[in-house]
């Protein structure tokens, strides 16, 4: 792990190397976003040359560009960042939440150069480095206020000049979208592994702490899952196995954990059918906590239904209330669906959270099966604090089921 005189001497090694880019060359990379409603908003290129669609969405939080491109959650998605200033920090190993870079694209109003000394390469060449277009120069604010009273939209970045503007916009047209769309099993790992066996978590100012002993097994079906979910879990004493996505619940209870873990993902999840026979098959055997599309499907499992969001929740500042307690949660949510309260059993089921922002179930538990899980990110990263109780939950799930 490099000292932090090493990132420093990596930091100015970077920047030397940047001497040539300036914001004339910048600006000379024309770039544009087309949107299915016929709108056209130019800019440059500031990532991979890469031209492609994607569904776009935007994240109001002010920090945390690295972790919000690399959560798989995003997969399939443009993300448009309403804070104007992004790239300050560069990109580094310890902030990443999952193996690479899953969004489609990246819209930005203005890329800055990192001046941060933990950063090992800059924003810009990792997105280049990773095949992520990325296009700058964009009043994000009026395309975040457009998405507000539209609703979500399809778009299609054109960085290659390849495409006429009336071309493109016809594209996102013809583009299927991602409703009905599995994307987990996409960006799920291709074999099972342990989290973290060796027992120390390297923090983001890359110093190791020790952690505790693990006394309880947990099986983490990955549909995506982020990485500080994982760290969560072994702070809290969890043993963690990874398997893929289409895992079957036979191979899951022969491997006798003692929780089941569900974790969040990208798209619809309706259309995640193995994993909702899955959730369906464990409910009863073994205690399951389900974080954001392992909500979701939960939610299916149990007899309830989903539907989309007019913008979705991205972004690290929804209030949550909790019904038992009264007490409102600060918390990091990305997702574009919900599901549906009035088509829950009340006899067995039992809303726990709601988004005060627009009263959308935000939790569920089982009132008589070990299951609960939560719409929103307990892990924060990036985000607040305040729902990591969440996981001293599942424990206790386990240890009374």
């Amino acid at each position: 792990m490099p000292t932090k005189k090493q990132r420093i001497k990596n930091l100015s090694q970077i920047k030397g190397k940047m001497v040539s880019w300036n914001w004339r060359e910048q600006r000379q990379q024309k770039a544009f976003l087309a949107l299915e409603d016929g709108t056209v908003m130019r800019g440059y290129s500031v990532g991979a040359r890469k031209d492609t669609v994607g569904e776009v969405v935007f994240n109001t939080g002010m920090s945390g560009y690295q972790e919000i491109l690399s959560d798989p959650s995003y997969s399939g998605q443009f993300v448009t960042m309403t804070y104007p200033e992004i790239g300050n920090t560069g990109i580094n190993r310890e902030d990443m939440e999952s193996r690479k870079l899953f969004a489609n694209g990246f819209i930005i109003h203005n890329m800055n150069e990192p001046s941060n000394w933990r950063c090992d390469q800059s924003l810009r060449k990792y997105l280049d480095k990773c095949d992520i277009p990325a296009i700058a120069g964009i009043n994000t604010r009026a395309l975040t206020t457009r998405l507000r009273e539209k609703g979500t939209l399809k778009g299609y970045i054109s960085v290659e000049n390849s495409v006429s503007e009336t071309d493109a916009i016809a594209k996102t047209i013809e583009w299927g979208g991602l409703d009905g769309k599995d994307y987990a099993s996409k960006v799920s790992c291709a074999k099972p592994y342990r989290w973290d066996a060796g027992g120390k978590l390297t923090c983001s100012w890359g110093i190791s702490e020790e952690l505790p002993k693990t006394d309880l097994t947990i099986v983490a079906l990955d549909f995506g899952i982020k990485w500080n979910i994982l760290r969560s879990m072994r702070k809290s004493g969890m043993d963690v196995t990874v398997v893929p996505a289409k895992t079957p619940a036979s191979k899951i209870k022969a491997m006798k954990p003692d929780g089941v873990f569900l974790s969040n993902g990208p798209a619809d999840p309706s259309a995640v059918t193995y994993a909702i026979a899955c959730a369906r098959d464990l409910m009863g055997k073994v205690p399951i906590m389900g974080i954001c599309l392992g909500h979701q499907i939960l939610g299916i499992a149990v007899g309830g239904k989903t539907y989309r969001l007019k913008f979705g929740h991205h972004g690290c500042n929804h209030p949550v209330k909790n019904l038992s307690n009264g007490r409102v949660e600060i918390t990091s949510q990305n997702h574009n669906f919900a599901v549906d309260m009035t088509t829950l059993d009340k006899s067995k089921i039992e809303v726990t959270h709601i988004n005060l922002n627009d009263q959308t179930v935000e939790g569920i538990r089982h009132k008589k099966e070990p299951m609960f899980c939560v719409q929103y990110h307990p892990e924060a990263g990036p985000g607040p604090h305040d729902p990591f109780y969440l996981f001293s939950s599942f424990r206790k799930l386990i240890e009374n089921a």
